[in-house]
């Protein structure tokens, strides 16, 4: 067996490729990214990557359908993978969270990929009240990285077949600790916030919901559909991927963390945010009844609380560092290696 896992350099490709490897170990792994985060490395002493058989640098724009020959499955990560640098990389997010993933969903079919997961987002609910949200229900986009993520979804539609099966997995809200480690995601946010200055910043008034998942438990959910026949859930499934225990509400998620770090102080905002969902995961628990999650809240804040500790890590200016994925980009594009189009700049 070979797959290809593309934006594997990122936060959560290193919990995939450990799964992967461990479900798959004689597999022959393969990873494919640009590297513009390969440097972003949080609490490891090694290269997450030295348990793939290969690694590739190189931008999922320009793939061939010869990167894809031979490969039994590919799971696609690589993207602009928030609103914030969606909001500040509108057309490139349309460029690389569409665009190149269709490119990819079409080359790998040509050259005989049996099954194509895309890594999506319950964000594309948007502003969403009332009950928690099923994979057919209305769909409100507020950014362009939402947007970019419905209209891949609706474009893969025309590449699933019986011989190539699409997952596309809409993630709740990724956190816990990584190799390679992000706070420009809520709870570990609110964890950073809670260790370097003791209190907690709420952007909001408290009350919107967020849907959340484990990346161990995205890992676990993209090795289930690596392997997912059409005869469950169809040529094309978009799956809401998380748990509806998972469903919390902003305020709670920052008394959560305050519970497990004692002394915190909760800052709220009363700004309002329109970002607010809850989602429905009763189909993906129906489907994946063995690869659900496993990972609770409490337990995912002492991972993240841990493994900061463990960096000595006391950043109360985090939030200007390279733990913030844009400022990774701007500090690139500052120093001369990074495009306006996001290329590297080589001469």
């Amino acid at each position: 067996m070979k797959i290809m896992v593309t934006g594997n350099l990122g936060y959560v490709g290193p919990s995939v490729i450990q799964q992967l490897r461990v479900t798959y170990p004689d597999a022959e792994l393969v990873g494919m990214d640009l590297g513009i985060f390969a440097h972003c490395l949080t609490g490891t002493k090694a290269l997450p990557e030295r348990i793939l058989d290969t690694q590739l640098y190189k931008d999922v724009r320009n793939v061939t359908k010869l990167d894809f020959e031979g490969f039994s499955a590919v799971v696609h990560l690589a993207a602009i993978s928030n609103d914030p640098m969606g909001n500040s990389f509108e057309r490139i997010t349309d460029e690389i969270n569409c665009k190149s993933s269709l490119k990819i969903a079409e080359l790998a079919k040509s050259a005989g990929v049996r099954n194509y997961v895309f890594a999506s987002s319950c964000s594309v609910y948007g502003a969403a009240s009332g009950q928690a949200k099923k994979e057919d229900d209305e769909l409100n986009p507020l950014t362009a990285y939402a947007k970019s993520k419905i209209d891949t979804e609706l474009g893969l539609a025309n590449f699933a077949s019986d011989d190539f099966v699409v997952t596309c997995l809409r993630f709740a809200t990724a956190c816990g600790f990584s190799e390679r480690t992000r706070l420009d995601l809520v709870v570990n946010d609110f964890v950073a916030g809670a260790i370097t200055s003791g209190v907690i910043n709420i952007l909001s008034d408290g009350t919107p919901w967020r849907p959340l998942i484990h990346i161990a438990d995205m890992a676990r959910a993209i090795d289930w559909a690596v392997n997912r026949g059409s005869d469950n859930g169809g040529a094309l499934l978009i799956l809401n991927t998380g748990s509806d225990q998972w469903n919390y509400q902003v305020l709670e998620l920052a008394e959560a963390v305050a519970a497990v770090i004692p002394g915190t102080k909760v800052n709220i905002n009363a700004a309002p945010d329109n970002r607010s969902y809850k989602v429905d995961f009763s189909k993906f628990r129906k489907l994946a009844p063995m690869h659900q999650p496993q990972i609770s809240l409490s337990e995912t804040v002492q991972g993240l609380r841990d493994g900061l500790v463990s960096m000595s890590f006391v950043d109360s200016e985090f939030h200007n560092s390279d733990y913030m994925r844009l400022n990774v980009l701007k500090n690139h594009m500052s120093s001369n290696r990074l495009t306006q189009d996001l290329n590297w700049i080589t001469k």
